[in-house]
């Protein structure tokens, strides 16, 4: 389902920069990826789903947990990347099948990464 999607992010300079060190790997290996993935559901409801972000653009940490580099590699990171790569409507609230796309990305690549 988002072989496509994954195949022109890694075409893209910035977004191919991206990847899980050793750290974030360990720290997925001690949560276990059902707890990355419901610290995924958070993120993308809390700071990406809103119709207005009074910092998009600046909401995602670039480091810090694997979930925000995940958010970067995947386009997922704030409402522009989202507009300009997944083409959701940037001044509306994101649709809860919407967020679980993101979160289903977010966990493909960060199964990816893990292989």
């Amino acid at each position: 389902m988002y072989e496509k999607i994954l195949e022109s992010l890694s075409k893209s300079d910035f977004r191919s920069k991206f990847r899980l060190k050793e750290k974030e790997k360990e720290y997925i290996a001690n949560k276990g990826l059902p707890v990355i993935e419901s610290h995924a559901r958070d993120f993308i409801s809390k700071r990406i789903a809103p119709a207005v972000i009074k910092n998009d653009g600046k909401q995602t940490p670039m480091k810090g947990h694997p979930v925000f580099i995940a958010q970067h590699a995947t386009a997922s990171c704030c409402r522009g990347c989202i507009s300009k790569w997944h083409k959701f409507p940037k001044d509306c609230e994101l649709s809860s099948d919407q967020q679980e796309y993101l979160v289903g990305l977010i966990m493909e690549w960060i199964r990816n990464q893990l292989k």
